[in-house]
Protein backbone atom coordinates (compact mmCIF):
# COMPACT_ATOMS: atom_id res chain seq x y z
CA UNK A 1 0.00 0.00 0.00
CA UNK A 2 1.29 3.20 -0.86
CA UNK A 3 1.64 6.35 1.80
CA UNK A 4 -1.52 8.25 0.03
CA UNK A 5 -3.68 5.01 1.01
CA UNK A 6 -7.40 5.06 0.79
CA UNK A 7 -7.94 8.58 2.26
CA UNK A 8 -10.75 11.62 0.92
CA UNK A 9 -7.54 13.96 -0.34
CA UNK A 10 -5.77 11.02 -2.39
CA UNK A 11 -8.67 9.78 -3.62
CA UNK A 12 -9.74 12.93 -4.76
CA UNK A 13 -6.13 14.07 -6.48
CA UNK A 14 -6.92 12.17 -9.86
CA UNK A 15 -10.62 13.66 -10.61
CA UNK A 16 -9.72 16.93 -8.66
CA UNK A 17 -5.92 17.84 -9.53
CA UNK A 18 -5.10 15.63 -12.62
CA UNK A 19 -8.03 14.89 -14.81
CA UNK A 20 -7.93 18.91 -15.71
CA UNK A 21 -4.01 19.17 -16.64
CA UNK A 22 -4.81 15.55 -18.59
CA UNK A 23 -7.72 17.27 -20.30
CA UNK A 24 -5.43 20.17 -21.49
CA UNK A 25 -2.50 18.03 -22.80
CA UNK A 26 -5.44 16.48 -24.33
CA UNK A 27 -5.68 19.39 -26.88
CA UNK A 28 -2.36 19.38 -27.77
CA UNK A 29 -1.90 15.61 -28.00
CA UNK A 30 -4.97 13.09 -28.07
CA UNK A 31 -3.10 10.18 -28.06
CA UNK A 32 -0.46 10.34 -25.48
CA UNK A 33 -3.10 12.15 -23.24
CA UNK A 34 -5.54 9.49 -23.32
CA UNK A 35 -2.91 6.82 -22.71
CA UNK A 36 -1.66 8.76 -19.95
CA UNK A 37 -4.46 9.03 -18.53
CA UNK A 38 -5.38 5.13 -19.02
CA UNK A 39 -1.94 4.28 -17.62
CA UNK A 40 -2.33 6.43 -14.17
CA UNK A 41 -6.31 5.17 -13.72
CA UNK A 42 -4.75 1.33 -13.81
CA UNK A 43 -2.30 2.43 -11.52
CA UNK A 44 -4.19 3.98 -8.82
CA UNK A 45 -6.86 1.66 -9.30
CA UNK A 46 -4.24 -1.08 -8.41
CA UNK A 47 -2.43 1.28 -5.40
CA UNK A 48 -4.41 3.46 -4.25
CA UNK A 49 -3.17 6.73 -3.67
CA UNK A 50 -0.28 5.93 -6.44
CA UNK A 51 -1.45 9.62 -7.80
CA UNK A 52 -1.20 11.19 -4.07
CA UNK A 53 2.67 9.90 -3.65
CA UNK A 54 3.17 11.50 -7.15
CA UNK A 55 1.76 15.00 -6.73
CA UNK A 56 3.37 15.06 -2.89
CA UNK A 57 6.77 13.73 -4.07
CA UNK A 58 6.57 16.50 -7.08
CA UNK A 59 5.90 19.40 -4.18
CA UNK A 60 8.98 18.35 -2.17
CA UNK A 61 10.78 17.76 -4.88
CA UNK A 62 10.22 21.94 -6.18
CA UNK A 63 10.16 22.39 -2.27
CA UNK A 64 6.23 24.17 -2.67
CA UNK A 65 4.89 25.10 0.52
CA UNK A 66 0.94 23.65 -0.49
CA UNK A 67 -1.47 22.22 1.52
CA UNK A 68 -3.42 19.65 -0.08
CA UNK A 69 -6.76 19.66 1.61
CA UNK A 70 -7.21 23.42 1.30
CA UNK A 71 -5.48 22.66 -2.38
CA UNK A 72 -8.38 20.17 -3.32
CA UNK A 73 -11.04 21.52 -1.88
CA UNK A 74 -10.34 24.81 -3.71
CA UNK A 75 -9.74 23.07 -6.78
CA UNK A 76 -12.84 21.21 -7.04
CA UNK A 77 -15.19 24.35 -7.53
CA UNK A 78 -13.57 25.55 -10.67
CA UNK A 79 -13.41 21.98 -12.28
CA UNK A 80 -14.89 22.39 -15.97
CA UNK A 81 -17.91 21.23 -16.78
CA UNK A 82 -16.67 18.34 -19.30
CA UNK A 83 -14.31 17.01 -16.82
CA UNK A 84 -17.42 16.62 -14.80
CA UNK A 85 -19.35 14.24 -17.02
CA UNK A 86 -18.53 10.71 -15.15
CA UNK A 87 -20.19 12.13 -12.23
CA UNK A 88 -23.08 13.61 -13.99
CA UNK A 89 -26.66 11.93 -14.37
CA UNK A 90 -27.40 10.88 -17.85
CA UNK A 91 -31.14 11.00 -17.33
CA UNK A 92 -32.97 14.36 -19.47
CA UNK A 93 -36.11 14.27 -16.84
CA UNK A 94 -35.93 17.89 -14.99
CA UNK A 95 -35.32 16.24 -11.60
CA UNK A 96 -32.63 14.26 -12.92
CA UNK A 97 -31.19 17.94 -14.09
CA UNK A 98 -31.90 19.53 -10.98
CA UNK A 99 -29.82 16.96 -9.00
CA UNK A 100 -26.58 17.66 -11.22
CA UNK A 101 -27.32 21.41 -10.38
CA UNK A 102 -27.59 20.89 -6.59
CA UNK A 103 -24.13 18.75 -6.68
CA UNK A 104 -22.13 21.10 -8.46
CA UNK A 105 -23.53 24.10 -6.30
CA UNK A 106 -22.86 22.37 -2.86
CA UNK A 107 -19.42 21.52 -4.46
CA UNK A 108 -18.71 25.52 -5.04
CA UNK A 109 -19.94 26.35 -1.38
CA UNK A 110 -17.48 23.63 -0.11
CA UNK A 111 -14.51 25.03 -2.18
CA UNK A 112 -14.89 28.30 -0.66
CA UNK A 113 -13.96 27.27 2.76
CA UNK A 114 -10.26 27.85 2.50
CA UNK A 115 -10.64 31.41 1.69
CA UNK A 116 -13.36 32.09 4.04
CA UNK A 117 -12.52 29.96 7.28
CA UNK A 118 -10.08 33.63 8.66
CA UNK A 119 -13.80 35.34 8.27
CA UNK A 120 -15.94 34.44 11.30
CA UNK A 121 -18.86 36.34 9.71
CA UNK A 122 -18.60 35.15 5.96
CA UNK A 123 -17.38 31.65 7.25
CA UNK A 124 -21.13 31.12 9.17
CA UNK A 125 -22.73 32.39 6.13
CA UNK A 126 -20.81 29.83 4.21
CA UNK A 127 -21.97 27.42 6.73
CA UNK A 128 -25.36 28.39 6.59
CA UNK A 129 -25.59 28.23 2.35
CA UNK A 130 -23.74 24.63 2.68
CA UNK A 131 -26.37 22.99 5.56
CA UNK A 132 -28.89 24.57 3.22
CA UNK A 133 -27.37 22.96 -0.26
CA UNK A 134 -27.21 19.92 1.78
CA UNK A 135 -30.71 19.73 2.13
CA UNK A 136 -31.87 20.66 -0.97
CA UNK A 137 -29.69 18.19 -2.41
CA UNK A 138 -31.20 15.43 -0.41
CA UNK A 139 -34.70 17.01 -1.15
CA UNK A 140 -34.40 16.49 -5.01
CA UNK A 141 -32.86 12.84 -4.30
CA UNK A 142 -35.63 11.70 -2.34
CA UNK A 143 -38.21 12.85 -5.16
CA UNK A 144 -35.99 10.80 -7.68
CA UNK A 145 -36.19 7.84 -5.40
CA UNK A 146 -39.23 6.49 -7.62
CA UNK A 147 -37.34 6.50 -10.99
CA UNK A 148 -34.76 3.67 -9.57
CA UNK A 149 -35.69 0.34 -10.91
CA UNK A 150 -35.18 -2.97 -8.51
CA UNK A 151 -34.74 -3.43 -4.99
CA UNK A 152 -30.40 -3.86 -5.32
CA UNK A 153 -30.61 -0.71 -6.88
CA UNK A 154 -32.59 1.37 -4.34
CA UNK A 155 -30.61 0.04 -1.78
CA UNK A 156 -27.46 0.61 -2.97
CA UNK A 157 -28.31 4.46 -3.96
CA UNK A 158 -29.86 4.24 -0.21
CA UNK A 159 -26.74 3.39 1.21
CA UNK A 160 -24.57 6.11 -0.28
CA UNK A 161 -27.07 8.58 0.72
CA UNK A 162 -26.94 7.27 4.26
CA UNK A 163 -22.81 7.36 4.23
CA UNK A 164 -23.35 11.06 2.48
CA UNK A 165 -25.57 12.22 5.38
CA UNK A 166 -23.14 10.54 8.00
CA UNK A 167 -20.05 12.62 6.88
CA UNK A 168 -22.31 15.75 6.57
CA UNK A 169 -22.96 15.39 9.84
CA UNK A 170 -19.80 14.48 11.17
CA UNK A 171 -18.63 18.20 9.01
CA UNK A 172 -21.34 19.80 11.08
CA UNK A 173 -19.80 17.90 14.50
CA UNK A 174 -16.56 19.24 13.10
CA UNK A 175 -17.49 22.75 12.87
CA UNK A 176 -19.50 23.06 16.29
CA UNK A 177 -15.90 22.12 17.98
CA UNK A 178 -14.11 24.70 15.77
CA UNK A 179 -15.97 27.10 17.26
CA UNK A 180 -16.14 25.77 20.60
CA UNK A 181 -12.61 25.17 21.26
CA UNK A 182 -10.56 25.08 17.80
CA UNK A 183 -10.42 29.00 17.31
CA UNK A 184 -9.24 30.21 20.70
CA UNK A 185 -6.56 27.21 20.61
CA UNK A 186 -5.36 27.80 16.89
CA UNK A 187 -4.89 31.46 17.42
CA UNK A 188 -2.39 31.02 19.78
CA UNK A 189 -0.70 28.06 18.37
CA UNK A 190 -0.67 28.73 14.90
CA UNK A 191 -1.15 31.67 12.18
CA UNK A 192 -4.13 30.13 10.68
CA UNK A 193 -7.50 28.31 11.86
CA UNK A 194 -7.32 26.05 8.72
CA UNK A 195 -4.89 23.94 10.17
CA UNK A 196 -7.28 22.49 12.65
CA UNK A 197 -10.25 21.32 10.54
CA UNK A 198 -7.74 18.74 8.69
CA UNK A 199 -5.78 17.82 12.00
CA UNK A 200 -9.67 17.45 13.87
CA UNK A 201 -11.09 15.50 10.49
CA UNK A 202 -11.39 15.23 6.88
CA UNK A 203 -14.96 15.05 6.67
CA UNK A 204 -15.71 18.04 4.82
CA UNK A 205 -13.46 16.15 2.09
CA UNK A 206 -14.89 12.97 3.17
CA UNK A 207 -18.64 14.58 2.38
CA UNK A 208 -16.93 16.07 -1.42
CA UNK A 209 -15.59 12.42 -1.92
CA UNK A 210 -18.72 10.64 -1.14
CA UNK A 211 -20.53 13.09 -3.09
CA UNK A 212 -18.64 11.82 -6.04
CA UNK A 213 -18.89 8.54 -5.24
CA UNK A 214 -22.94 9.25 -4.68
CA UNK A 215 -23.46 10.66 -8.02
CA UNK A 216 -21.80 7.83 -10.03
CA UNK A 217 -23.13 4.88 -8.57
CA UNK A 218 -27.06 6.79 -8.66
CA UNK A 219 -25.73 7.07 -12.43
CA UNK A 220 -25.01 3.48 -13.12
CA UNK A 221 -28.76 2.51 -11.16
CA UNK A 222 -30.69 4.83 -12.98
CA UNK A 223 -29.32 5.44 -16.43
CA UNK A 224 -30.60 2.13 -18.16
Amino acid sequence: MTMGGDTPTSSLIFPVLLRPILAKLERRDVGAAQSLKSAIMKCEQNNPGLCYDLVTAIIRRAELNVNLNEAVLRLQGNIAEADLNEYRLTRTEESFQELNRKSVALKVILSRIPDEITDRKAFLETIKEIASAIKKLLDVVNEIGSFIPGVTGKQAVEQRKKEFVKYSKKFSTTLKEYFKEGQSKTTCRCRSPWTYLPRKSNTYLKASLLSRKFFLNLNKKISH
